[in-house]
Order: structure tokens, then sequence, then C-alpha cells
């Protein structure tokens, strides 16, 4: 991820919300209450009752449930509460279904619902990672099977709590056409009979890699043009559930590193107007110290964790160089341009290849770090790819090159999808202008 991009907001909350009627202390009971637990029994409840929709549903009945039960004292375990009442009224979903259209299959649903295991009262430790129906429910979320844009818009809306209006916006698309989308996923996996699982330990490491590059997705695309509007603390929180779920992989270790390095600068990325500030400009006083903290402590186990280690691992060293730097000119170049080689031999990109070349600049000039763009536009694997003419044309305005400079960066405003980083290219041009 290039470090110029990128933002974050925090979730909201889902399938919808349990409604506060004021700030009562019952209302503030339910609100933790589904803070804590409502995705983890969400989670469950779709491995209990086989169906999305109607896991959906029974969760939000036992919520407002909940907020007349819970008015004289809440139950000891309330994420088993939310369970057994939101399995009930899914049967009686199912049933009122099974009534009106007097369907063979869904008497056959039912049997099957009747005879999974209720929740009983479980190890609060335990209930914390959902007894791993939340893995089962991110493996699902992004099956294969499921198209990117599926399994995006899927862990949005399922793992991450998002509302369906929520998920339309982070695609640019209507609240109804998004709607249809998620329908259409779901009926995908009943149709598929993709399974509530979690897969066999042989398809383990490649499925985790489908999961993390959701996870990334998610991270550096949606609202990535908007300082107020990311997607990066849905990001961070699922990829911390990951590594509590699936503890020592190096993967998942790096990815969550990598991400917290890159979310740790973004107080500095974006002025008072929204306006995009470079690396090399940033106040770093105003980085998030602890964020930092936390990415640096992970970096050496994701390194370690496995051999050779993941891309995403060699990834968030080069982000902890930049984050260790106290200055700009203190950044350990050498090493960055060190560490770029060696995801190039694991993980050849042109995406790595263009950061590649930009690194190089720093060390050896911005005529080398020029060649390396000249061979990269020649083949055409990054058309299209704004970062490409916006790379060169720094490349070409340090050389003095000004008008290819400005060619350029015409090139890049025009491939822009974001406002911010339109505002910047035509700072850029009006720098060159001025000249």
């Amino acid at each position: 991820m290039n470090g110029v991009w990128g933002v974050a907001r925090h979730s909201s909350r889902h399938p919808e919300a349990p409604a506060r009627a004021g700030v009562s202390k019952d209302a503030r009971t339910v609100d933790e209450a589904f803070r804590r637990h409502g995705t983890e029994a969400l989670a469950t409840l779709i491995r209990l009752v086989g169906d999305f929709d109607l896991a959906e549903e029974g969760l939000q009945e036992a919520f407002a449930a909940a907020a007349v039960a819970w008015r004289d004292a809440p139950p000891a375990n309330p994420r088993a509460w939310l369970i057994t009442v939101g399995r009930r009224r899914a049967l009686d979903q199912l049933r009122r279904r099974i009534a009106f259209r007097a369907r063979q299959d869904q008497l056959e649903a039912e049997a099957e619902i009747e005879h999974q295991a209720a929740p009983e009262d479980v190890d609060e430790a335990a209930a914390a990672f959902g007894d791993d129906d939340l893995l089962r429910l991110v493996f699902t979320c992004c099956h294969p099977a499921l198209s990117l844009e599926a399994q995006v818009a899927l862990t949005l809306r399922t793992v991450c709590s998002l509302s369906t209006a929520q998920v339309a916006r982070a695609f640019l698309v209507s609240e109804e056409t998004m709607a249809q989308r998620l329908v259409r996923a779901k009926a995908k996996i009943r149709a598929a009979g993709i399974p509530y699982r979690t897969p066999p330990r042989e398809l383990l490491d490649e499925r985790i890699q489908g999961v993390l590059a959701v996870i990334y997705l998610v991270f550096t695309e949606a609202y990535a043009g908007d300082p107020r509007q990311s997607l990066a603390a849905e990001a961070i929180g699922l990829a911390r559930r990951l590594a509590a779920l699936l503890p020592g992989r190096g993967a998942v270790q790096g990815l969550l590193a990598l991400m917290l390095l890159h979310e740790a600068r973004r107080p500095a990325r974006w002025n008072a107007a929204g306006d995009l500030v470079l690396l090399e400009d940033q106040d770093r006083a105003l980085w998030d110290a602890g964020m930092i903290a936390e990415g640096l402590a992970l970096v050496e186990p994701a390194l370690k964790a496995q051999t050779p280690p993941s891309p995403y691992a060699v990834q968030a060293a080069i982000a902890a160089l930049h984050g260790q730097a106290r200055t700009a000119a203190e950044t350990d170049w050498r090493q960055i341009v060190s560490l770029y080689a060696v995801l190039m031999r694991l993980s050849p990109s042109p995406v790595i290849e263009l950061n590649h070349a930009a690194a190089l600049a720093m060390v050896d000039g911005p005529a080398a770090g020029l060649r390396m763009v000249e061979a990269l536009t020649a083949r055409g694997s990054l058309a299209g790819y704004d970062a490409l003419p916006a790379t060169r044309a720094d490349l070409l305005r340090r050389l003095g090159r000004a008008g290819d400079a400005r060619t350029a960066y015409e090139e890049a405003l025009r491939l822009a999808r974001h406002d911010p980083e339109r505002r910047f290219f035509r700072r850029r041009l009006a720098e060159l202008e001025a000249r």
C-alpha cells in the first residue's frame, strides 16, 4: 500500500442495531451486549440454522426481546441468552414459512435445526472467540466460489457489522443494488452448498491467503480517498480477530502489523482541508505512537513464523522502517530497497516493482528510479493505474524535466479516482506552471 493513501473510521452496528429509547441503563446494557457479542452470536446462529437471513432475523428479534427481558437484570451469559432466543425466533420464522408454503424441504430444515445443539453457559474467554463460529463465518464469506466483490460485501455486512447502506456507500452503489448483490451472494452459498466450516487442514493455508486478500482489499480500497470515511478500522479489527483465532501465523501477524503501521500515520496524512500530505512532509508528532508500537511488536514474530517469510511480513518490515525514523532524513532507504528486492522474489508484481523503483530513487537518485519506471511503462502492465504516472512525474520533476513532468501529472490527474488525489496533482501542476 502506498504510504500516501489510507485513513480510518469506526464501524457501525449490525444486523440492525437495537433501538435505544433514551440512554437508560437498560438500553446501555443491551447496546453493550450488541457491541461485545453481536457478531459472534450471529456467526453461531448461522451455523445452527444454516441460513444467513434466518439467523439475522432471529438475532434482531432476540435483541428486541432483550430490551424488555433484561430490565430487571441481564443474564449471566448474554451471548448464550441471545443465541438461545435467536435460535427459537429463527425456528418460529421457519414455522411461519412452513405454514404459509407447506414445503417439505423447510420441514426437513426445521428438524435439522432442532437437532443442532443449543448453546449452554460457556466460559466468557471462550465465548470471546465465538467458539470458532466466527472463523467459520469468515471462511464462508470469503469462499473462492464467490466473486471477490461478493466476498468483500458479505464480509463487510456480516463480519464487520456494517449496514447494507454503509456497504453500498463503500462500493459507490445504491442501497437497493447492494441489497440485491447480498441476496444473490447468500443464494449462491445455499445453491452451491458452500459448507459453513473452516477448510480442512490441507487447504487451510491456501484459504487463509484468500481471506487476508479480502481484508487487505477492504483496508486499501473502500473509501480510500476520503479521510472521513475509511474502512481501515473494520479491516484491522478483523485481522485482530484472525490473529487471536489463528495464533502464530506469519501472514496474519504480518498483515495486521502492516495495516497498523500504515494506519498510525493517518492523523498526519491529511491537512485540515482534507488534502494529502506526502510522507516526507508529515508532522511525525501526529503519528499514533501506540499503534506503531503494536505494529512493531508484531513484525519480528511475523518474519520468523515461517520460511520464507510471508510477503505481508516483509511489507510490514518496510513500513516499520518508516515508522521508526524520527525524521524523513533518517529513513533507512538502503534497507527498504533490500526488502523490496526480497519482496520481488517472494511475490513479484508490477505494483511492488513500482514501489521498489521509488525507493531506489531515494538511494541512487531519481534517474535510477526513472529507468525502472520507464521499463514498467513500456510493458503496459500498470496501464490505468494513477500511481504509475504520478511516480514518473515526481521523478521527472526532481530531474528538472518540467515539461515531461507536466504531461505525466496530467495523466495522473486524468486517472485519479478520488478528490484528494486530484487536488494534489493540480497543486503540482500549478507549481510547475509557476516556475
